[in-house]
């Protein structure tokens, strides 16, 4: 499987393509971005979230409303959690893992399906890199959570919460290995090589 790196404005073919990360000028496909290309994928090296609907994001309560509350998620749009999505009283601080609900055209988002993280704290990494840190079929991150018996929520938007309990600073140290090293080949083999000798 070969990796190509590409840079915006490098050519990806000579049709439209429907890909995210491309522009399309005079029917070819062009990539917006710095990244790789691999396969029929463009993988961008950085760039910010794109809220979609059905992502699990986490957030911290910015503000709190009449009719819910305002929840800030790492991302230049508004995030709103209503209050009947809730079972309990919220406060201004507190971290939930919710589901994007809506995102309407001036990106706008509605959360639900809420679940209050406590005891924890949050780390942020750039949000093109989740997917590698969860990995295929959850398999990056259930190593890391096995590895080092922390309690670990990942959000699309870039934010990740860990628990206060297990080697919290060894998860810390290996999401942030794998954030260097995402590009990579091989990366699950050399996080299980890296999770042994570390812990």
């Amino acid at each position: 499987m070969t990796e190509e790196m590409i840079m915006p404005g490098d050519k990806i073919a000579d049709k439209p393509l429907n890909l995210p990360y491309v522009f399309i000028e005079d029917e070819k496909t062009y990539s917006a971005v710095l990244g790789f290309k691999k396969e029929d994928k463009i993988i961008p090296l950085k760039g910010p979230y794109e809220p979609k609907f059905d992502d699990y994001v986490i957030g911290v309560i910015s503000d709190v409303k009449f009719s819910g509350y305002d929840i800030e998620m790492n991302t230049p749009y508004t995030a709103f959690l209503p209050d009947r999505s809730v079972r309990e009283k919220l406060d201004y601080g507190e971290i939930v893992f919710a589901r994007v609900m809506n995102v309407n055209e001036v990106g706008e988002i509605d959360l639900g399906q809420v679940k209050v993280l406590k005891k924890g704290k949050i780390i942020e990494v750039p949000s093109i890199k989740i997917p590698r840190i969860i990995g295929r079929n959850n398999s990056m991150i259930t190593l890391i959570r096995d590895a080092t018996e922390c309690s670990i929520f990942v959000g699309k938007n870039g934010f990740i919460w860990i628990s206060e309990k297990g080697n919290v600073a060894l998860a810390i140290a290996a999401i942030r290995k794998i954030v260097r090293e995402a590009h990579t080949s091989g990366l699950t083999d050399k996080m299980q090589e890296y999770l042994k000798v570390s812990n």
